[in-house]
Order: C-alpha cells, then structure tokens, then sequence
C-alpha cells in the first residue's frame, strides 16, 4: 500500500510538473498566427506604425471635415491683410495663424482645405493602380504562356514612358483639369510596378504545395486564384502601394506647381506652392507652410509603408 500510494503521488506529481508551463504561459493551447496575423502582431509593436498612423489618421479627418479646424473661408481675399500681414504664430487655429498670401487669403485656411485634394488624388491613384496593376499582374504570373508575353511587353512600353512627362503630356490635352482627371492621368502610367510585383509573386504562389492539392482536388481557376494564390501574393503589393501613395501625392502637387496639375477653383498645395515662390525672398512664409505640409503628408505615408514592409517581411524583422 505504501508503494502504491508513492507511485500515484508521483504520477500526479509528473502530470501537475507537466501541465505548469502550459497554465502558467498559455503557449502551449495557442494556434499559430496567419502571415496578416503576424503582421499586425509585428506593427503593434513599432512606434514607427503608430506615429504614421495618428498622423494619417488626422489628416484624413483635416480631408473629411475641413471645417472642424478652421471657420476661415480659403477663397475669401482683403487685400488689406496681403503680405503685410505676417504670420501670428500665437493665435491658434486663427485665419492669421500662418499669415496671408498675395491675394489676401488665409494661408492656414487654405493649407486645411487642400489637404482634400492631395488625399483624394493619392488614395484615388493607388486604388487604380493597384485594381488594374494587381489584375493583369495575377493574370501574367498565374496562365503564363502567350498571355503573360503580351502583358509583359505592354509593361515594358509603358515602363519606358518617364512618369512626370507622359502626365504632363496627358494632362495637357484636358482643359478643365479637375480631381478625377489628375487621378486617371496619374493611374494611366502608374500601374505598371504593381503589375511586375504582383506577376513575381504569383507566380511563387502558383507553386506551393497547397495550390498543387488544391488543383488535385478539382479545385476551379477562380477559387484557386482567390482563395489560394491572392492572399498568399498580396502583401508585397500592399507594401509597394503604401509607399507609392506619398509619391502620387507628390507628383500632383508637382504637375499642379507647373501649372499642368489641379487649377482654380481647387484648392491644391502645389498650386499654393507655385504662389509662394514667387515672393519666397521677402515672404517665405507663404511657401513653407503649404510645402511643410505636404512634405509631413508625404513622409507619413513613407513611414508606414516602411513599418508595414518590415513586419510582412520575416527577414526585416
């Protein structure tokens, strides 16, 4: 009896040992994260992440609800104020906050309003691009053959066009030269880097063994592209399209500078840009703060396409 009550004692004891780390770390029962489930496990952790975040995340309230920042009406010119006037960097959220420009119109009222349309070209561009990109991309990695000869060549003519100059070559064939045209012209010749991405990770995740049992299966194209080869191909063309959208911004306020971008009546940082450099000696203030902002937009967006690539990418992390 003695032995047989130590050798329970003992079982027990081996079994409590047994079970400690799996109740004291919980790691034991936990199923292993998806690749976006890493990911975002990854990005919680990176200031970087949320720093971009917060930042991108006020403007686009600044885009959506302008005039929650700002009672000033943009468009509304005194040449009384002028130039003569200076910025009043103690009143806070003011029309003369940021001083006024050449026709007499609130500087900070209108770096608030046309943070709109650098938001809406930006995110109305990578939308395109990736849409159109990211299709023919799939298309050309997944059939191969006649198919992907043709796309690849289509790419590579489109590649040879310098991206500022077909825009301004496109663009300077509209008169009226709203948003949408921007964004069209911008997403005509910007499609063609998601395409490759997208074709050269296609055509590494046609390849897994899970695409193979699922062919095995009977599995249809169209499930297979969607349901297997998709979301195993799209974190390279997210990272690709998160950094790409700061350029697209970038290019329109650069286009709308050289008089080819957005024009009048839009409210547009490179049209306030292009204003401002013509009295940058004696007013540079009416150039730096639209150029500060948009450079603060344009790194946002940068950072989190950095963070975004570190934590989809098990070699950066």
């Amino acid at each position: 009896m003695p032995d047989a009550t130590k050798t329970q004692t003992e079982t027990e004891a081996v079994t409590d040992a047994t079970a400690a780390p799996s109740a004291a770390t919980g790691k034991t029962q936990d199923k292993p994260r998806s690749l976006w489930g890493d990911a975002w496990f990854d990005l919680r952790h990176r200031p970087m992440f949320w720093i971009s975040s917060i930042l991108l995340l006020l403007l686009l309230l600044i885009a959506a609800f302008p005039g929650l920042f700002t009672g000033a009406d943009p468009r509304d010119g005194d040449l009384t104020n002028h130039f003569l006037t200076k910025p009043e960097l103690g009143h806070f959220f003011q029309p003369d906050w940021f001083g006024y420009d050449g026709q007499g119109r609130s500087i900070y009222a209108r770096v608030i309003y046309g943070t709109r349309a650098s938001i809406m070209v930006g995110v109305g561009v990578t939308a395109a691009v990736t849409l159109v990109g990211g299709l023919l991309g799939m298309l050309a990695g997944y059939f191969g053959g006649w198919l992907d000869s043709v796309i690849s060549r289509v790419t590579d003519i489109f590649f040879g066009i310098p991206f500022l100059l077909g825009a301004m070559v496109v663009l300077n064939s509209f008169t009226d030269r709203k948003v949408y045209v921007v964004i069209l012209a911008l997403a005509f010749l910007g499609w063609t880097s998601i395409c490759r991405v997208m074709r050269a990770s296609v055509i590494t995740a046609k390849q897994a063994d899970y695409v193979t049992a699922a062919r095995a299966l009977g599995a249809g194209t169209s499930r297979i592209l969607f349901r297997h080869v998709l979301p195993n191909a799209l974190a390279p063309t997210i990272v690709v399209a998160t950094i790409a959208l700061g350029g697209y911004i970038s290019a329109e306020a650069t286009l709308s500078f050289l008089g080819l971008g957005l024009g009048e009546p839009t409210i547009s940082w490179g049209i306030d840009i292009a204003q401002g450099s013509q009295a940058i000696r004696d007013n540079p203030h009416a150039l730096l703060f639209p150029a500060g902002m948009l450079s603060l937009t344009v790194f946002a967006f940068i950072m989190l396409g950095d963070a975004v690539r570190d934590a989809l990418d098990p070699k950066l992390r």
